[in-house]
């Protein structure tokens, strides 16, 4: 089994893309098959400076590893499709030679003159294809020597695929089962551009035959291009991979996951985006594998190699899929609070020292152990300001609600009572407070809330004396003196 991943560096990668990947790894993991990168860079016009390094970034941080393609070579390399041309020219040459391709000369202004001529009600979108293609300046209307001519003189001109109407084109899909198109649907797609630069169509069979792909998974917004594939496939005697195109990815609103209808919805279409709101890449790829395929059992959280050894395309649906952000958010806060806060200091410890001073990462690790269950993301850390640095302000309406006329002489109290202590824990803290509750005959919350309130300025937080021990005696100390000036 060889599969590949094929992406076009025109952006970055798509979440789409990212599943897509995923699945074309678990399928070659499972059966110990081949996982070959590509990258399909024929598109000059829309190509993205650094769009190849973010798809190959962002496959790296989410674990999906590959064994032929950019950066480790292969033996069916270059893996690039940019510097792959003399090969694309080659075989157009071949179909030209077998009468399956021709050339054409028309200019753009002409082609839409066609179009403009053709167009009715019941043919809204025109197409150069067998109705047409007679009517306009190719070397199936032209003579050989005027064609001969044409092309010696270097007239621009490109390559067409040549589709006989009255045929039907069907194979057999992993997902869809058996698919079938008309002939008279499919236009005479150019495969080499003008620019001596092949199309997707001829590129894509090209080397997934050079490359020996054996299951081509892809998106179904391919699967209309599929008929054109299997008509050069057949062109030229090759024996098309097993085809099975996946489920799309839908907005909750409806309609395909894009950029434009993402926005609406708050959900984010890149992949580099979710590595910069930082989204756990375990948690990104668990969501993704479950976005169209079901392992045969109720399970939810899994490893890669546990999904590899559950993968398999008959299992995958053919429905589009809604995009569930706050699922992936359930997933994101698993895999954040299932890893320890050594772990997760690590991942956020640049974020942290840019916005607070000193903060070490031992000190870190500690707070974050503190805040882990009230984690969504490692980054969510930052939020808790009060760790890292003396409260500036205090929440207006807790104050106004439940600041007493004794809460400052409270707080100087507890200050008091506790700066003795040589044992700076838990039970000595806890019992220097209720001490102060009988001695001056209070509820709890009438000196536990001004107490949080002036090492927080929040009304609620993580457990009151585990923090006072991350804080340290001088900080705590320094806040209660602090607030019971500033609030009062």
């Amino acid at each position: 089994m060889r599969v590949r991943f094929a992406p076009s560096p025109t952006g970055y990668l798509h979440i789409g893309g990212l599943r897509t990947a995923l699945y074309n790894f678990l399928l070659a993991r499972k059966h110990g098959g081949v996982f070959v990168i590509r990258i399909e860079d024929t598109d000059q016009t829309r190509f993205v400076e650094d769009a190849e390094q973010d798809i190959l970034d962002s496959l790296s941080w989410a674990g999906i590893t590959y064994d032929e393609g950019p950066l480790i070579g292969g033996k069916f390399g270059p893996y690039q499709q940019s510097v792959r041309s003399e090969r694309y020219q080659e075989v157009a040459s071949q179909l030209i030679k077998l009468g399956k391709a021709y050339f054409a000369f028309d200019t753009s202004e002409e082609i839409d003159a066609l179009k403009q001529r053709k167009i009715s009600s019941s043919n809204p979108n025109p197409r150069y294809d067998f109705a047409t293609r007679a009517e306009m300046q190719n070397s199936l209307t032209l003579s050989e020597a005027d064609v001969s001519t044409r092309l010696a003189r270097g007239d621009a001109h490109v390559v067409r695929l040549l589709v006989q109407p009255g045929a039907e084109i069907s194979f057999v899909d992993a997902v869809r089962g058996h698919v079938s198109f008309e002939s008279d649907a499919v236009d005479d797609q150019i495969l080499i551009k003008s620019d001596g630069l092949p199309t997707y169509h001829l590129a894509n069979i090209v080397d997934d035959h050079d490359m020996q792909i054996s299951h081509v998974i892809r998106g179904e917004e391919w699967l209309s291009s599929t008929p054109k594939h299997i008509i050069l496939y057949d062109a030229l005697g090759w024996t098309a991979p097993q085809m099975a195109h996946l489920p799309l990815i839908l907005s909750p609103t409806g309609g395909k996951l894009s950029k434009r209808n993402a926005d609406k919805n708050g959900i984010p279409v890149s992949v580099f985006e979710y590595r910069k709101k930082g989204y756990e890449p375990e948690a990104l790829v668990n969501f993704l594998a479950l976005l169209g395929w079901n392992p045969g059992n109720d399970q939810e959280i899994m490893s890669l190699d546990e999904m590899a050894s559950l993968f398999s395309l008959d299992r995958v649906g053919q429905a589009g899929v809604q995009f569930d952000l706050q699922k992936l958010a359930w997933f994101n806060e698993h895999y954040v609070r299932s890893k320890t806060p050594e772990v997760l200091a690590e991942s956020v410890y640049v974020k942290i020292d840019e916005l607070f001073d000193d903060v070490s990462m031992d000190y870190l690790s500690r707070a974050i152990s503190l805040m882990l269950d009230r984690l969504s993301f490692a980054t969510d850390i930052a939020n808790a300001t009060y760790l890292f640095a003396d409260p500036k302000a205090y929440d207006e309406k807790s104050v106004q609600k439940r600041w007493k006329t004794n809460s400052s002489q409270l707080l100087i109290s507890y200050a008091n009572d506790i700066e003795a202590l040589s044992d700076w824990a838990t039970d000595p803290l806890e019992s220097r407070l209720k001490e102060l509750v009988e001695r001056e005959n209070i509820g709890i919350g009438e000196i536990m809330f001004p107490v949080r309130l002036a090492l927080t300025g929040l009304p609620s937080g993580p457990d009151l004396y585990q923090m006072m021990i991350l804080l340290g005696k001088e900080s705590v100390l320094r806040r209660l003196q602090t607030a019971s000036h500033a609030v009062g």
